[in-house]
């Protein structure tokens, strides 16, 4: 099989020829059809010590399972998270991170919305939102943040304003729903919201906190850093929570669960649209990779086997 990988950090992505891995206790062997680019992944090369299987998201035919697999069998479409090899032809997923993939919905639909979708629900569920308050939303058109703009929406959100890297995402944006665009260069976002979901960090964690009101919540679940003074809480009372998904997979599997069912349901119903930036062969890796560390992305990066 071709799977991508890579050999010292920040070092090309290349394609080679690797053996079909066996799926092991547990684990679905996985055909891919489509994989998700994530930013967390795209860093890892730019940044890891040490080069890294390319894992992430991806949706495809189960071809073979393991001892133990008990949900999923030869034939059932489904999609989840790869630790390991996930960019190649065939990958393998643990059964606990398998979802089913409904058959009105594309392999491509499934690595746009389930994962990405489950940290937008998750952030936004963190923040704690009542009905009619204002969010705003940080890297509004990325794979997440375009997802959690809809959500605040489908949850009630009075006013919802998207945070963006670049003025020429603002169309984009506005056509999920948001009543406002800023940039992140802009000296002032607006008038004050209630909650803001934070997938940037960084420096950008100074204005998204100065653009909460009194009282306001900020949930940061980027993997990009950095720092809040404490005496920026103290005169607004303000707050900051983190979010992982990683620990509501591992520790709340029914949560985890039923956020799953929620995202489908409202895929099916029309309310939550997953946009796809572009579609790029496992050969243009590199490509799909520099859109999203580039922050160009419109939406979810998918590479085609």
């Amino acid at each position: 099989m071709r799977r991508v990988r890579y050999e010292s950090t920040g070092g090309p992505l290349f394609l080679e020829e690797a053996p079909v891995p066996e799926p092991g206790p547990g684990e679905l062997l996985v055909r891919c059809e489509a994989i998700g680019v994530t930013l967390p992944v795209v860093r890892k090369v730019a940044e890891a010590a040490e080069p890294v299987p390319l894992g992430g998201e991806i949706a495809g035919e189960v071809v073979g399972a393991g001892a133990g697999v008990g949900r999923f069998r030869v034939g059932h479409r489904v999609t989840g998270l790869c630790f390991g090899h996930g960019y190649a032809e065939y990958a393998l997923l643990h059964e606990a991170m398998a979802s089913p993939v409904p058959d009105t919905a594309t392999a491509v639909d499934a690595v746009a919305l389930v994962r990405s979708g489950l940290v937008a629900l998750g952030a936004l569920a963190a923040a704690r939102p009542e009905r009619g308050e204002a969010a705003l939303i940080t890297a509004a058109a990325s794979g997440v943040g375009h997802l959690a703009v809809q959500l605040a929406r489908v949850r009630g959100a009075g006013r919802v304003v998207g945070a963006v890297s670049d003025p020429a995402k603002a169309d984009f944006v506005r056509s999920l729903g948001a009543d406002d665009v800023v940039t992140y260069g802009e000296e002032s976002w607006g008038d004050a919201v209630d909650y803001v979901l934070d997938g940037v960090g960084g420096d950008l964690l100074g204005p998204a906190l100065a653009a909460l009101g009194a009282g306001g919540r900020l949930v940061a679940y980027s993997s990009g850093g950095g720092t809040i003074r404490a005496y920026d809480l103290l005169v607004g009372a303000k707050s900051v929570v983190g979010f992982q998904m990683a620990r509501i997979a591992r520790e709340e599997p029914e949560l985890y669960e039923r956020w799953r069912q929620e995202l489908w349901r409202l895929f099916a119903e029309g309310a939550v649209k997953p946009a796809v930036h572009g579609e790029f062969a496992l050969e243009e890796a590199a490509e799909a990779h520099a859109a999203v560390e580039a922050r160009g992305n419109r939406g979810k990066a998918v590479l085609h086997p």
